[in-house]
């Protein structure tokens, strides 16, 4: 059964929309503890964005638990994870951890990628996420996290000793592998894109 219809004003309320814009509270805290740049401050930080990408998982699911997936949620949502994301690397770039081209193609693909499915749904089209999109989130945000540290840290599990191991190499190589996802993903929107607009032009024709 479908939702019965809300006000933008009662979905603000809405326990998923509430998650959602405590991850966008969060992005000032989350890069004033980055900007510190000590081993203790980054750790506060990852902690925090941690958290951020735990109420990124949780407001989806109860939308849709709570059969309250609205207009503003679909909006928010990506928009909140994307501003923690872009603000965390552009911050990073002046402290050396992750390179800035890096940052131009992440952005240009984030920007590319939203103006393509605008441009789709207002064609009525709808543009799913794949299996790239999907990898690509998971590697940037371990990555982000590794970056965030920042450190070298000695890291053991039982028996297992790593010996000492530098996260911010560690999560640059992973946002690296999260590009080349990215671009993929990019490219696979595309021709979904292309080959929905086809579909719907020449069911227009027949």
């Amino acid at each position: 059964m479908a939702p019965p219809r809300r006000s933008i004003a009662q979905d603000i309320w809405n326990i998923p929309n509430l998650l959602t814009m405590a991850r966008i509270v969060m992005i000032p805290f989350f890069l004033v503890f980055l900007a510190r740049a000590t081993p203790i401050a980054n750790f506060w930080a990852a902690i925090i964005y941690t958290l951020a990408a735990l109420t990124d998982l949780a407001d989806g699911f109860l939308a849709r638990k709570l059969n309250v997936v609205s207009v503003l949620g679909k909006f928010l949502d990506p928009l909140a994870d994307k501003l923690i994301v872009m603000a965390g690397l552009v911050w990073m770039v002046p402290m050396g951890r992750v390179p800035a081209w890096v940052v131009v193609f992440l952005l240009a693909r984030e920007i590319s990628v939203t103006g393509l499915r605008s441009v789709a749904a207002s064609e009525g089209v709808v543009i799913a996420a794949g299996n790239e999109g999907k990898v690509k989130t998971a590697l940037q945000m371990i990555g982000i996290i590794c970056l965030v540290i920042g450190y070298p840290y000695r890291l053991s599990y039982g028996i297992v000793d790593l010996g000492i191991v530098d996260l911010t190499k560690v999560g640059r190589a992973l946002v690296y592998v999260s590009l080349a996802f990215s671009m993929a993903s990019a490219a696979q929107y595309l021709s979904l894109f292309g080959a929905a607009v086809e579909a719907k032009e020449k069911k227009a024709e027949s």
